[in-house]
């Protein structure tokens, strides 16, 4: 994403926290408040003040970073060293730093589907016991259903807290829509049909039908290929853990992404993130699927061409009576390090960090880069108000979403995956041929 300085005070008053904290304790809410911000009364009581702790983000979300660092150091007086790297290195970077004996992390941010490789490359430190012991405060029910379990859970033990809720929606460009008399698509053969429309009537303007983010990185052409597997009713592993893409789903899937590629923004193969989203802002594709936050930089004055002139949907499904089914694409949650010293710091960062009041407060700060984990901030009010088109989207969309694999070897099918399907596109290959490959793949992998 395309981080901005902070200059936004997350409490919307001429003090600090430190002193709102301190008419709290005075008026006896310290009680509802630190069960609001889940720091223990250690922390709040300054046990903490002077120390330091290092944490590693990836770059999208370099801009909450700054308002934990911010906010962390007000409420406990601990430094907090956020260290930031590219969204596609964080699991080797996290890695290396156990492996290389620098030891430079206390607090890893993590990509959900390499939580068993974390695990089994003894990065991540088991919390179940800690999840249960600060349950009360943590309050685990509040969790969305469809992200608690993959975002934590591996080998029936908890390694971390969900930090970032991503799943993709679909947004449009209303004016183009309306310009050429196309409503939004419920079906994948309605998506081709508009996309298709609107590249033919645009091209010649620089305008396309579709935004296609087809780069070779897995939460990239992984999240685009995952969207139409879930549109199509498909799974990525079988009941017994065994690959699923020699389905008709995965087919399906691959050849709609394929057959779209000729109406997108020039060229697919070589679109990413940082390629995609300001080409929609600047009204140059009709639909693009993203993460629910592109919402609020649609509205961003700085970046926005098309500011009042969008809408979100569900993505589309395979018949119309299908009910709209999206995957959690990218996903991040945050856990201790196995080389920090100090533990028990890091936790009273982790579990405030994933708490109720900070979550609120990162997913209403505008770029911060973060999506709704918990019910209560989904349907905040507060939400709503920031958000409102995108609340809804996400609302619908986090209802029930596909999973990726989460087993130690998922980082390296899902590399196999992005990689062919990013060559399906360049070399407009066969797409059962690709899937055939993929899943053949997989099969090794998992073999050993």
């Amino acid at each position: 994403m395309m981080p901005q300085p902070v200059d936004k005070e997350p409490f919307e008053n001429n003090f600090t926290r430190r002193e709102f904290l301190a008419g709290a304790i005075k008026s006896g809410l310290l009680l509802t408040l630190t069960g609001q911000m889940l720091l223990s009364k250690k922390a709040l009581a300054g046990a903490y003040t002077g120390q330091s702790l290092s944490l590693v983000l990836i770059q999208p979300h370099k801009i909450s970073g700054e308002v934990l660092r911010k906010s962390f150091e007000e409420q406990t007086g601990a430094k907090l060293n956020v260290t930031i790297v590219p969204y596609d290195v964080i699991e080797a970077q996290a890695t290396l730093d156990i492996q290389s004996g620098a030891n430079q992390f206390d607090v890893v941010e993590y990509w959900y589907a390499s939580i068993g490789s974390l695990v089994e490359n003894n990065v991540l430190q088991d919390v179940t016991d800690l999840i249960a012991k600060d349950e009360a405060t943590i309050k685990t029910s509040d969790y969305i259903r469809s992200i608690y379990d993959p975002y934590t859970l591996y080998k029936s033990k908890r390694w971390g807290l969900p930090y970032d809720g991503d799943t993709h929606v679909l947004f449009y460009n209303t004016t183009l829509l309306e310009r050429h008399n196309v409503k939004p698509p419920t079906t994948w053969d309605e998506y081709l049909i508009a996309a298709k429309t609107i590249t033919e009537a645009e091209k010649q303007n620089g305008v396309y039908g579709a935004i296609v983010m087809g780069a070779a990185i897995p939460v990239i052409i992984g999240s685009t290929f995952a969207n139409r597997l879930a549109g199509f009713g498909g799974e990525f592993l079988k009941p017994d853990g065994t690959p699923n893409l020699e389905s008709d789903a995965a087919f399906k899937a691959a050849k709609a992404l394929l057959d779209v590629a000729p109406y997108a923004l020039p060229t697919p193969v070589e679109t990413a993130f940082e390629q995609a989203v300001p080409s929609f802002l600047d009204g140059k594709g009709a639909f693009i699927e993203c993460w629910t936050d592109l919402g609020v930089y649609a509205q961003d004055a700085q970046k926005s061409k098309i500011i009042d002139q969008w809408d979100v949907a569900q993505l589309p499904v395979e018949k119309k009576e299908d009910k709209p089914r999206a995957s959690l694409n990218a996903g991040f949650g945050l856990g201790i390090s196995t080389a920090t010293k100090k533990k028990e710091l890091a936790w009273e960062f982790v579990k405030w960090a994933t708490g109720y009041k900070t979550a609120l407060e990162l997913i209403t700060t505008a770029n911060s880069g973060i999506d709704p984990t918990r019910l209560t901030t989904l349907n905040a009010q507060e939400y709503k108000r920031f958000a409102p088109k995108v609340q809804r989207a996400a609302n619908a969309a986090l209802n029930g979403a596909v999973a990726w694999p989460t087993i130690p070897e998922s980082p390296k099918m899902m590399r196999s995956l992005s990689e062919k399907l990013n060559r399906m596109l360049a070399d407009h290959q066969s797409p059962e041929l690709a899937v055939r490959q993929i899943n053949s793949d997989w099969v090794q992998i998992l073999q050993g």
